[in-house]
């Protein structure tokens, strides 16, 4: 298996503090988990897998730390890169807009030439709408630590990282 690296924008530490338990379920050094602030090109360069996450804002635009990295994102060759995302969200005061940030960023990296994997099917979810839905299922984890908890973040977090395994057919989106 290649290196992974995390990248996550996170404006009031919750989608922080799922970077780094998704970094420890994965066994992921510290190291290789980075505040999307202080993204370069270069550091996309070292990693064979990337898991990126945001948090959702305003009527579901990803967290504005986000905004610069993923322009330049979406304009590399990402070919031979594995991509999962993950994002917060509230899925009862958003709920119209839950984790839609994810699929943002999705849909700006969707053309780079990147495998996709990681997707979750929507059911146990209570909302009304996403951009985050593609082929009936959500393009990443979505997570609502405001309503469901560290508890059930937790859960979620240890039952999607057992099918991270990178593997381009599992769980691939087309």
């Amino acid at each position: 298996m290649g290196k992974t690296g995390i990248f996550y924008g996170s404006t009031t530490g919750t989608t922080e503090e799922i970077a780094n338990l998704i970094a420890q379920k994965l066994g992921i050094s510290p190291d290789d988990v980075h505040d999307v602030r202080d993204f370069t090109r270069e550091m996309i360069d070292q990693y064979d897998y990337l898991i990126l996450g945001t948090s959702t804002w305003g009527d579901g635009e990803m967290q504005e730390d986000w905004l610069e990295p993923v322009e330049v994102l979406s304009q590399m060759n990402l070919t031979g890169k594995t991509i999962a995302f993950f994002g917060s969200g509230d899925s009862q005061g958003n709920s119209f807009s839950f984790c839609s940030g994810m699929g943002e960023l999705y849909k700006k990296l969707k053309n780079t030439g990147a495998t996709f994997v990681g997707c979750v099917p929507h059911d146990g979810y209570n909302f009304n709408h996403s951009e985050a839905i593609e082929d009936d299922r959500f393009v990443g984890l979505p997570l609502d630590e405001v309503n469901e908890g560290k508890p059930v973040t937790e859960k979620r977090v240890e039952e999607w990282t057992k099918t991270l395994n990178f593997n381009p057919r599992s769980q691939k989106l087309d």
